[in-house]
């Protein structure tokens, strides 16, 4: 039965329906290559297509992620780029422009990175960026894997902070990258070594931190989940 939910937010045919990476790159007889596919075979061929990834049922609510639609999501991440604990370290603070201009990048980039948009019970309030972290200028500074898929988030309501969902919602999307990306034997982030509370959360949510490293824009706390460590975790 479809949904009945009429929320912008809402689950779509097209948002669920992920492409096969089998067939990416492949030319199907009778079918023509448009360039609205040309995106999506991209991310299934790099990030097996988050928009496919479902919903993850969580201690604080059915969760997933939704990609990002500027159109749609714009003002949304402009407030939550300016709230101060944020800016702290996203350093995007300012007009739309700003942050339509980070959030662009990735749209009309090489399909390394996915922005999404987290959503809690039908609810946005997180903001994630899934990337190929084996295939990004992070790989020169750790002992990089092929598939590395990489993790950065922001809690964009301050109500929502300080309350446990980060390591609710950390843990789900480390275990949806897990199960939805085959070739991936971990899961990467590097939080900025100042911000405990994110350091936290990644360590309990079964993260551990393997290395101190410097990034160019900051020390960063190097944290891996292993595929292989999940059912001990």
């Amino acid at each position: 039965m479809p949904s009945t939910d009429t929320s912008p937010y809402a689950p779509t045919a097209t948002a669920t329906a992920a492409v096969d990476p089998a067939t990416a790159g492949i030319r199907i007889p009778g079918r023509r290559l448009t360039a609205r596919l040309l995106p999506l075979l991209a991310e299934a061929e790099l990030l097996d297509s988050p928009a496919g990834w479902g919903t993850a049922a969580t201690p604080v609510g059915a969760f997933r992620l939704e990609p990002v639609r500027l159109g749609r999501d714009l003002e949304l991440l402009t407030g939550w780029m300016n709230d101060p604990a944020v800016a702290a370290y996203w350093e995007l603070a300012g007009p739309a422009a700003v942050t339509a201009a980070h959030v662009r990048s990735q749209l009309d980039g090489n399909g390394h990175s996915v922005p999404c948009l987290g959503v809690l019970d039908g609810t946005p309030m997180s903001y994630w960026e899934i990337y190929r972290a084996d295939l990004d200028p992070l790989s020169r500074h750790y002992p990089a894997r092929p598939h590395d898929t990489g993790i950065h988030l922001l809690i964009g309501d301050g109500t929502n902070r300080g309350r446990g969902l980060g390591t609710a919602l950390l843990r789900a999307v480390a275990n949806l990258v897990l199960d939805n990306r085959p070739r991936c034997t971990r899961v990467i982030a590097e939080p900025d070594i100042r911000n405990t509370p994110s350091v936290s959360a990644f360590l309990n949510s079964g993260f551990r931190c393997s290395a101190e490293i410097d990034l160019p824009e900051k020390r960063a706390a190097l944290m891996i989940r292993e595929r292989a460590l999940r059912n001990l975790i």
